[in-house]
Formats: structure tokens, sequence, C-alpha cells
């Protein structure tokens, strides 16, 4: 099957890229090949392409907080080319899977996130992403999947981990958030499972590292997993670190329906970071 896979020279794109089965086709598209947002331009895409059978959306606007003074480039990137990418598999049959996150939920649950939850991003970028999702089934109603992650790291592009080891080589001491818990998943973990998820029933799905942390969680693990022994964590609220975009408090996803799905879920958060820190970083 030929597959189209967007944004991908992204930090998410290149592992999906990487992590094809045997026997896919493999077509990556980045940012200045197609103008996914532009509905003329993403027909010439497929026009181009051939007898595309599925695409993986891993493109989109991932700036958190330069979306909330950006409003329209998270609303094209995030929206408009969910929509437009979705609503060309439509015309031509093929598979739609579009990668969203854990911004959609308000972060004030006591308990993982379902996929059915009420949904109540306080972000831009959360409020662009939850759009997308609305736009993509509404045009591909039989062939959309939705797949939501969150904490994303890996071999391709700037991440938490990769920014832990880089501050722990310039400074003794470090200060972390702790009053976040979400759900740290590898772009390595995740890749593979969404290749299986082509072949599940258009629905939404969480899938997400096993298990939850806090930034500080991370931030110690790395340390620790990388030998790092000489650089100090301590612990700081979101007050003490302001960012333009809010975040969600509690953003842990319920992956249970992936399990039920296709049979398994992803390794626990610091199983896999072990792995991605001893053999990439």
């Amino acid at each position: 099957m030929r597959v189209l896979v967007t944004g991908a020279r992204g930090m998410l794109g290149r592992a999906v890229v990487a992590a094809a089965p045997a026997g896919a086709i493999v077509v990556g598209v980045d940012r200045d090949e197609a103008e996914l947002s532009n509905a003329a331009a993403v027909a010439e895409l497929f026009a181009r392409e051939g007898s595309v059978g599925a695409v993986i959306h891993c493109a989109g606007y991932t700036a958190v907080d330069a979306a909330e003074s950006d409003e329209a480039g998270a609303w094209r990137d995030n929206v408009d080319a969910m929509r437009e990418v979705a609503a060309a598999c439509a015309r031509t049959n093929a598979a739609f899977l579009g990668v969203s996150t854990d911004y959609v939920f308000d972060g004030l649950a006591d308990r993982p996130y379902r996929e059915n939850d009420t949904k109540s991003p306080a972000s831009v970028y959360g409020r662009s992403k939850l759009a997308g999702e609305r736009a993509a089934r509404t045009v591909h109603p039989k062939g959309t999947r939705i797949v939501r992650t969150a904490w994303l790291y890996g071999p391709h592009g700037g991440h938490f981990p990769q920014t832990i080891l880089r501050l722990a080589r310039e400074r003794t001491e470090l200060k972390v958030v702790a009053d976040q818990r979400g759900s740290p998943t590898s772009t390595l973990e995740l890749a593979p499972v969404l290749w299986e998820l082509l072949d599940a029933p258009p629905d939404v799905y969480h899938a997400a590292g096993d298990g939850d942390a806090t930034w500080f969680d991370v931030a110690q693990a790395t340390l620790e997993l990388a030998g790092v022994a000489d650089v100090g964590v301590m612990r700081c609220t979101t007050a003490e670190f302001p960012r333009p975009a809010p975040r969600p408090p509690y953003a842990v996803l319920d992956c249970a329906k992936l399990e039920a799905t296709i049979g398994s879920r992803l390794r626990p958060w610091r199983v896999a970071l072990a792995d991605y820190l001893e053999n990439h970083e």
C-alpha cells in the first residue's frame, strides 16, 4: 500500500517513516513540498503521488506558546490542513490517521482521560487541535482515525529530555515544574502503533507512554538513566515558570481502548525513556 506521511521531517514524522512495515510504500511530504491547508495544492499532491491508500498526518503547528499570538497560523496548520487532507482521502477512499494531543482537555480531571471525556481546551493550540479533529471526522467520517498522544520526545527535533541533558552540562542545579502531570511518550514507541491503527476501525484513540509523571519526575529519571549524578533537580510550580499558553495540570491519557483494539499498549514511560537514552543520546 502507498502511504503518505505528512510532516515527514518532523520529530514524529521521521519516526513514522522509519517504522514503516514491510510492503508499505512510504511517500514523505513536508511543508516546503505542499501547502496542506490549500485544497488545490492537496489535490495536486494526491494526483502526483497516484494511488495513495492511506495518510498518516503528522504535520501540524506544534509551537504551543507561539500559537497564543499566532492563532491564524495555528488554525491554518491544525484545522485547515487536517480538513483538506482528510477530504482528499475521502474523495479517493483512502484511510486517514490524524495525530492530536492531550491539550484538548482542560486538565482538571482526577483520573486518566478517556477518548469521549468532555473536551475543554484552555489554549489556542488545544482549541485548534480539537477543531482539526472535528473537521477531519466531519469530511471523512468513515475513514478517519484520530490518535491523541502527549509529551513527545525522540531521536529527532527538540524535546524535554534533550533540553534537560543540555542544561545539565551548563548548570549544577535545575528547577523543574512539579505540578503538571502527564504521559511521557517516545516517538519510537508511538510510530509503530500509528501503523497498526491504520487497520483499526475509524475512531478516536489515546496512545501514550504507560503510567504518568510530572516534568520533575521526567527530569530526575533522565539524569539518573543518563548517569548524570552531579546536577541537582529542584521542584517548582507552574506559577514560578510562567508561559504564554496555559498547560493542562493533569493530562494523563487512558489507553485502555488502544489495548483492546491492537492487543497492547505502549511500554511504561520510564522503560521507553531508558531505551531512548541508551540508544539515541
